[in-house]
C-alpha cells in the first residue's frame, strides 16, 4: 500500500486561459481519487496537466490519465502533459499511449504551443 500523498493544486485560467492541474506525488490507486475530482470538474477547453512533481505513475493512474483524455477528445477538448519524466514516459511508451498525448517538456512550452495553435 502507498503511503504517500497525492496533492493536487489547480489553477484555473492562469495559463493563457486553460486550466492547468498540478498533481505533486505518486498517481497510484491509493490516492488517485483527488486526481479524479480535478479532472472531472475541470471544464475548460484545454486541461494542461503538470507532471513535474509526480514520481511515478501506476496502471490505475495510467487509466484514469486515458479516460481522461478519451473524455475529453470526445466533448473536443484537450488533455496536454507537460513536465514528464523518465520513469512515466517510459510506461507511456511501452504501454503504447504515448503517441496518442501531447506531451511538452514543461508549462511555458505547452503555453507557447496552444498559443500558436490557436492563432493559426
Amino acid at each position: 500500500m502507498n503511503t504517500e500523498p497525492l496533492i493536487v493544486d489547480q489553477f484555473p485560467g492562469e495559463a493563457a486561459g486553460h486550466q492547468v492541474i498540478c498533481p505533486k506525488g505518486p498517481v497510484t490507486l491509493d490516492n488517485l481519487a483527488i486526481l479524479r475530482v480535478a479532472l472531472q470538474f475541470d471544464t475548460g477547453n484545454t486541461t494542461i496537466l503538470d507532471l513535474t512533481s509526480v514520481p511515478y505513475i501506476d496502471s490505475a493512474g495510467l487509466g484514469l490519465l486515458m479516460g481522461a483524455y478519451v473524455s475529453r477528445r470526445k466533448a473536443g477538448r484537450m488533455l496536454v502533459l507537460t513536465g514528464v519524466n523518465r520513469r512515466v514516459l517510459s510506461l507511456l511508451q511501452i504501454t503504447g499511449v504515448e503517441p496518442l498525448l501531447l506531451i511538452f517538456p514543461d508549462l511555458d512550452c505547452a503555453i507557447q504551443a496552444l498559443s500558436t495553435r490557436a492563432s493559426a
